[in-house]
């Protein structure tokens, strides 16, 4: 598969294992799974041919690791990032000591006062480095790293739990916890 197709087709699932599965007819569980057999049938009906081994590609070759298969190679599902109500089943998890998010400066002054909210999806998402921090940021301008005192969050209660992908998962930060404003 080459690079094109590759984007086009990890691009094509993530619209229908985060955000609109009813598009093609699938039904994500409880989970966001779905079986591999029925999400292959439906991207067929629906114009997109792809074969078992293209999906394992776009699965091994993507470069943010969004999609998993379960232990048995029969079901897959977006790591994280849905805006469908999914519950991942993530364990809590200690975090280290600092994460970092990447945004733009345009958006700053509504996080100094509200903090890092999940807008449509259901965690807000962090990253353990500043380089994929930045990549994230830069989607949309220049970009801004924020830094989480995600040790103090963690000591007052907050929650953290990292996908299969290592996106750090939290349901909000608050402005106190984050430098760089």
């Amino acid at each position: 598969m080459d690079e094109k197709q590759l984007v086009r087709t990890s691009k094509r699932l993530s619209r229908h294992l985060r955000h609109a599965p009813e598009e093609i007819g699938i039904a994500l569980d409880a989970a966001g799974w779905v079986p591999v057999s029925e999400l292959l049938a439906a991207l067929r009906r629906h114009g997109h041919r792809v074969t078992p081994a293209e999906l394992d590609e776009v699965v091994a070759r993507n470069n943010k690791r969004r999609f998993e298969f379960d232990g048995s190679r029969t079901r897959i599902r977006a790591s994280q990032g849905h805006t469908v109500a999914v519950e991942l089943d993530y364990a809590v998890t200690v975090p280290p000591d600092v994460l970092y998010h990447g945004t733009v400066a345009a958006v700053l002054p509504a996080i100094s006062a509200e903090g890092l909210k999940p807008m449509a999806r259901h965690a807000v998402h962090l990253s353990a480095d500043t380089e994929t921090a930045t990549r994230v940021g830069a989607r949309r301008g220049k970009p801004v790293v924020l830094t989480v005192d995600a040790a103090g969050m963690h000591r007052d209660g907050h929650e953290f739990r990292v996908s299969t992908n290592g996106v750090w998962l939290v349901d909000a930060v608050p402005p106190a916890y984050l430098t760089g404003l």
